[in-house]
């Protein structure tokens, strides 16, 4: 960009000085020269106005939502508009996804010709990211204007990586039931076993709903309500509490290291070293595992300062992809210790409710608060991250011994460990 500058400014010097020329001299050749490098000047930055202006581009994104350790996928499409060739043109793509490599330099575009390219870029961070802004590069044949249009702000949208959540089909922790069978008494949109009344058909219900006997009888459509299966909600704890996290911060985290060219092998992907995310990863595969059984599942930590974050308790994939969102964007900036958090989050749970803890912490004092809900019929199960094993100078051993002793259900996450088989075994059951 600098050169094109640089030869724009002397051809203009050189413009200035026949006209000079002109102006004193008078010489013909001077009026020649005038001319020509005026023209020049003219036609080259029309030339490069138009090569910005005379064309239009397409992005098509399939998702906007993608998990971490699979690709991001997306097409571009950049059409010569105008019916003059273009010789080149840069696409420059300022999205913040890494490793996102949309940007295309096209030559020789031919007037009303496209051409289109895949962009397939793989996810190994979560986050919230922004697509674009677009912005386009040409110039003239002579390189001597080179003109940027930056496309509307339309052009801009974001896309959500979740964290990674992973299988486990050797998890079966102790859930609770609603006591004695019952049913829970709440309305539900979803279709169970319990039949809890009729009600008028509105437009939108599914027609598997529909009660024939009572729209029989009385002459207009009716369809049948639900209420919930008997069984318990199942509460997830993360604690995100700053102090006792290890290892690295979501704001230190490097970018991945990806190949320079495109058929090189990717690297697999993997947690980075941090009980943050490790901690995620586990609340996203716990919700997924308990989702996929239809069971109801809620969310709650305190990640920024004093403030809570919650997802309220429900079910089906609208759910799953709450939560996701939720733990995408998630950063370990809390102040409470998580013995208070248990404290002031113990009186929404009724009995029989599972709520799991998930923790980096070696502080004995949440261990005697899990104790405490399992004395309410409250049925607490922890998955301890070992901090050991993400460079502390302490472990999780006497956390584990206080949680048997307690005879509370206990998981013990190591770093590198895959988490379908670290949470494969429970400690310490009855």
């Amino acid at each position: 960009m600098r050169s094109s500058l640089e030869r724009s400014w002397v051809l203009f010097l050189m413009w200035l000085a026949s006209l000079f020329a002109v102006l004193t001299v008078g010489h013909p050749l001077f009026f020649n020269l005038f001319y020509l490098f005026g023209a020049i000047l003219l036609l080259s930055y029309l030339w490069a106005w138009l090569n910005v202006h005379w064309v239009r581009v397409t992005r098509q994104t399939q998702s906007r939502q993608v998990q971490a350790g699979k690709f991001f996928e997306e097409r571009f499409v950049l059409e010569n508009s105008g019916p003059l060739p273009k010789l080149w043109i840069e696409l420059k793509d300022n999205s913040d996804l890494p490793g996102h490599r949309a940007s295309r330099v096209i030559s020789n575009l031919g007037g009303k010709r496209q051409q289109s390219w895949h962009v397939r870029t793989p996810c190994y961070r979560r986050g919230r990211y922004t697509l674009g802004p677009i912005s386009l590069y040409s110039s003239d044949p002579f390189g001597l204007f080179l003109l940027k249009k930056d496309l509307p702000r339309s052009f801009t949208s974001h896309v959500v990586v979740y964290p990674m959540a992973a299988d486990l089909p050797a998890f079966h922790p102790l859930v609770g039931e609603q006591t004695g069978g019952e049913v829970m008494h709440r309305r539900t949109h979803y279709v169970t076993t319990n039949v809890s009344g009729v009600r008028n058909y509105v437009p939108g219900d599914s027609f598997n709903r529909i009660h024939w006997a009572s729209t029989a009888r009385t002459g207009q459509l009716m369809v049948k309500e639900f209420e919930l299966d008997p069984m318990a909600d199942v509460w997830i704890f993360l604690d995100m509490e700053k102090r006792v996290q290890a290892g690295l911060t979501y704001a230190e985290l490097p970018p991945p290291a990806l190949p320079e060219v495109y058929w090189e092998k990717l690297p697999n992907f993997t947690l980075p070293p941090s009980t943050e995310e490790y901690g995620i990863a586990i609340a996203a595969s716990l919700s997924k595992h308990f989702l996929s059984q239809n069971r109801s599942v809620g969310l709650i930590t305190y990640a920024n300062a004093y403030h809570r974050e919650i997802a309220q308790s429900d079910r089906g994939e609208r759910q799953m992809n709450r939560i996701y969102e939720m733990l995408a964007v998630t950063q370990a900036h809390g102040a409470i210790p998580l013995t208070e958090v248990l404290a002031a989050e113990a009186l929404r749970f009724s009995r029989n409710t599972t709520v799991m803890i998930i923790t980096p912490s070696v502080d004995p004092e949440w261990v005697a608060a899990a104790r405490h809900l399992q004395d309410r019929g409250i049925r607490a199960t922890a998955i301890v991250i070992d901090p050991g094993s993400f460079g502390m100078p302490y472990n999780s051993v006497e956390t584990e011994i206080e949680l048997t002793a307690s005879y509370v259900p206990h998981y013990v996450v190591h770093q590198g460990d895959p988490l379908d088989q670290a949470l494969a075994n429970a400690r310490s059951t009855r």
